[in-house]
């Protein structure tokens, strides 16, 4: 879950980062403003809908940061080897590396969501 205090702190720094009022903030991402400040106060826990909007209007907020703190604002760009940057690793290596499944979310329309843990 999402832990209200510590997301109030991150979107007080987002905020901040683009030099944003509460009410402008909303205007911007399209949402009533009473929200905002409803959420400001710690009265209602972020929807589905709002984290989605803050996300896609905001680019540089990384979706993993804002719900639970892990990442970085602003997000660093990921880097993708280009078509000239071949891949030189070994099959050896690229198995050492291999990534595996940790969790799967799952968002509801509901504006609530869902950790999946898959067996590993």
């Amino acid at each position: 879950m999402v832990n209200t205090e510590s997301f109030i702190k991150r979107l007080e720094q987002i905020l901040s980062y683009y030099e944003q009022t509460a009410s402008g903030f909303a205007d911007e991402i399209g949402v009533p403003r009473s929200s905002i400040s409803h959420l400001l106060s710690g009265r209602n826990k972020p929807s589905l809908d709002f984290v989605m909007k803050v996300i896609q209007r905001f680019p540089e907020v990384n979706l993993y940061w804002l719900l639970n703190g892990k990442g970085s604002f602003p997000a660093s760009p990921v880097e993708v080897p280009g078509p000239s940057e071949p891949d030189r690793s070994t099959p050896a290596s690229r198995e050492a590396t291999e990534r595996r499944i940790d969790k799967i979310v799952i968002f509801y329309s509901d504006g609530t969501f869902g950790i999946f843990h898959p067996e590993g």
